[in-house]
């Protein structure tokens, strides 16, 4: 009789690498889902503390920043979002120029991620306050002219986190 050497089949192999790969892709699949829950999280956050700076704002000016002609109701894309993400970065830092360096008073301190270009090395100004998922947010005070252009009697604030209205049920974070 044979004596069998010690060692692993290819079929044990096989078994242990298919193991292997499953988790794997379990792992992989979960990680999407919870870096894009922690940057809603955090738009959620940002969203907060930029209306409370704009409520600042206007109890020391009596209104909110400039009319912005984006309409939250009919403007999807996020590119039309730039020059209220601008305005409001001018606005609320005291950057009127962009180069991050505060010109008037400052009613909130925007962090290098939260703009775009993100890198305070570059010579390029500020373009737009950007959401965590890359995007610009929506800015927008038609309601307050206009109830049927808007959500909010005040102003609207929203990022659209890189989705659009095509299903209906956008997975848009807001203000209202």
């Amino acid at each position: 009789m044979r004596k069998r050497a010690a060692g692993f089949t290819i079929v044990e192999l096989l078994v242990v690498m298919v193991i292997i790969l499953v988790l794997v892709g379990l792992v992989l699949g979960t990680s999407g889902y919870v870096h894009n829950k922690a940057a809603r999280s955090r738009a959620e956050a940002e969203i907060a503390a930029i209306s409370a700076a704009l409520e600042n704002y206007k109890a020391d000016n009596g209104v909110y920043p400039q009319q912005i002609s984006t309409d939250a109701r009919s403007s999807f894309d996020p590119n039309d979002y730039k020059v209220g993400g601008l305005l409001l970065y001018q606005t609320l830092s005291g950057d009127t120029d962009g180069d991050r360096a505060v010109d008037l008073k400052s009613y909130f301190a925007f962090k290098d991620n939260q703009l775009f270009p993100q890198s305070t090395a570059t010579p390029n100004t500020v373009q737009f306050i950007q959401d965590p998922f890359g995007y610009p947010y929506g800015y927008s005070t038609l309601n307050s002219t206009d109830a049927t252009r808007g959500y909010n009697p005040t102003f609207d604030l929203w990022s659209t986190s890189g989705s659009t209205m095509d299903t209906g049920q956008p997975g848009w974070v807001k203000n209202w």
